[in-house]
């Protein structure tokens, strides 16, 4: 599919997997085996996201070049790839204020608190979709109690101008959601239960599953922050570490209710998954094997085509789409264009 998001940040998407860009006099035009899908003049765009391997023309690339038009090439699962610049790139300048913004208590922690609102409201709805889906299911009083505790928890969490008491805050909270996250397991509880987040390595199929698809969201946010211009490796509310892509790590506590959590309630409730599709292992540890990560991997590109409702953008947009629209909104912030980052909220 071919996604003209001029309203979405005045920036094309092209997610077709063999779509082919060119330049035609002063238009994008995207073609499909030789027949024209898409026509879109240059001077409304300030980005062109293509999702890949045919790619772009030299010609457009250059005419991107010179008219400062972001050309970012992606595979078709979402990984960055590359982005061509000319003689002038505008990242240094966008970097160099995300270094500032890092090295600021104050303005860091502003940012990291409305990623953790987003978490927060994103945990209490996975939790709300339940109680409302299957009210004879769950427990619907301890449900709804955890829930009221984790609104609380976000008014004290927007006021917040510590980062040490911000995680703090995040951590009680996410204590409620994991207490409550059992109870969303519908099915074979024998086999699917959660006592607990365990990784490094995962000791449940649960954790397993999470912990798998966690690497994917994470895969996602990295190259949606490289797309824009972002450094994946500065955040502002996990620490630097050597080889960690920490504001990548930012986005993905965000995301991650709405994106893995509630993909791997889906599989396992649907009973996409099974215990045969797990390997025990005699040190405790719980891996998927591989032609399970495949099926995964093929419903986890279905689900990222589903659509939703944007909150901020007004506007419908692919699942898949979603972290390279955050982290629009974000190089927008630190630019100075809008007043402040606006969370990615699921209703």
């Amino acid at each position: 599919m071919i996604t003209d998001m001029r309203r979405l940040l005045n920036t094309l998407y092209i997610t077709t997997e063999n779509a082919y860009a060119s330049l035609d006099g002063e238009n994008v035009v995207v073609k499909v085996e030789d027949e024209v899908k898409g026509r879109f003049p240059l001077h409304i765009l300030e980005g062109i996201y293509i999702f890949s391997y045919a790619g772009a023309s030299p010609a457009l690339i250059g005419k991107c070049t010179q008219e400062h038009i972001d050309l970012v090439l992606c595979s078709p699962t979402g990984r960055f790839m590359a982005k061509p610049v000319g003689r002038i790139s505008g990242n240094v300048l966008l970097r160099r204020e995300q270094y500032r913004i890092a090295d600021d208590e104050r303005r860091s922690c502003h940012i990291a608190r409305n990623m953790v609102v987003g978490k927060v409201m994103n945990q209490r709805q996975v939790i709300s979709r339940a109680v409302r889906d299957h009210p004879d299911r769950v427990n619907t009083v301890e449900l709804r109690e955890q829930m009221e505790k984790m609104y609380e928890a976000v008014g004290k969490i927007v006021t917040v101008e510590s980062k040490d008491v911000l995680r703090g805050l995040e951590g009680a909270t996410a204590t409620h959601y994991f207490f409550s996250f059992d109870d969303l397991i519908l099915r074979d509880k024998d086999h699917f239960f959660f006592h607990g987040r365990n990784r490094r390595p995962p000791l449940d199929n649960i954790n397993a599953l999470l912990s798998y698809t966690y690497m994917m969201v994470t895969s996602m946010c990295q190259s949606a922050l490289e797309t824009v211009g972002l450094d994946p490796y500065v955040g502002f509310m996990h620490t630097d570490r050597a080889g960690r892509v920490s504001l990548a790590l930012d986005l993905v506590e965000e995301l991650r209710p709405c994106l893995a959590d509630r993909f791997v309630l889906s599989i396992v409730n649907n009973g996409e998954v099974t215990d045969r599709d797990f390997i025990h292992q005699d040190s405790g540890a719980v891996l998927l094997d591989s032609e399970s990560r495949k099926r995964i991997q093929i419903a986890w590109q279905k689900k990222k085509q589903d659509k939703i409702m944007h909150p901020y953008l007004k506007e419908k947009v692919e699942w898949g789409l979603i972290p390279y629209v955050q982290a629009m909104l974000l190089a927008r912030f630190i630019r100075g264009d809008i007043d402040g980052y606006p969370p990615f909220v699921w209703r």
